[in-house]
């Protein structure tokens, strides 16, 4: 992405938000509507501005948080992580952490790799086994799931579901998943924010 006008940093990372969510693999992003977001740092978003948008981007001019020399000080991102450690919106929080500390010792360039990889096995999900009710379900599982076991489940669904329709499809691969989740004991629903 070349630098936006709004702000007066380049953005290279668009699709990984500030405080470390990744884009791609949320569910807002993967909608095939004029509302689709295309991402945390992206034009349309700079322009309606969130917290973090401003504070970094707008005030402090560094790209994520983890980049500010207030990060260990910062209330706003504290209260975030404190936050995404027990609830969710309407995206998924529980990795936020350990998405963190992967940057922190692998590098930017390297988590943005391994989004790709995930946003590769989600959209397959999408296209092969939504049944129009799945998507937040399948985002979570491509965020959560090990990516070499997410693989090979979904290679082993397709063969067992070649030439059925798609709610069935849909069926079989929750299934299946929800039985890898108990197994490894992953969390599969956004976990919701007492009102």
């Amino acid at each position: 992405m070349k630098q936006s006008s709004i702000v007066s940093i380049e953005v290279k990372y668009p699709e990984i938000g500030i405080c470390g969510l990744s884009c791609r693999l949320c569910p807002g992003y993967h909608r095939d509507t004029a509302g689709r977001c295309p991402g945390c740092k992206t034009r349309e978003r700079i322009a309606s501005g969130c917290p973090f948008i401003t504070c970094a981007l707008k005030r402090k001019k560094v790209e994520f948080c983890w980049d500010c020399d207030e990060n260990s000080t910062c209330e706003r991102w504290k209260r975030h992580r404190e936050i995404g450690k027990k609830f969710d919106s309407f995206k998924y929080y529980q990795s936020l952490e350990k998405d963190i500390a992967f940057v922190e010792e692998k590098g930017i360039g390297e988590f943005e790799r391994v989004q790709k990889v995930r946003e590769k096995l989600l959209t397959e999900m999408l296209q092969e086994f939504n049944d129009g009710r799945s998507k937040s379900y399948y985002c979570i599982a491509a965020t959560v799931m090990d990516i070499d076991e997410l693989e090979e489940l979904l290679n082993g669904a397709r063969e067992v579901s070649n030439g059925w329709e798609v709610k069935e499809k849909a069926r079989l691969l929750h299934g299946l998943l929800d039985e890898l989740a108990r197994k490894r004991g992953y969390r599969l629903r956004l976990r919701k924010q007492p009102r």
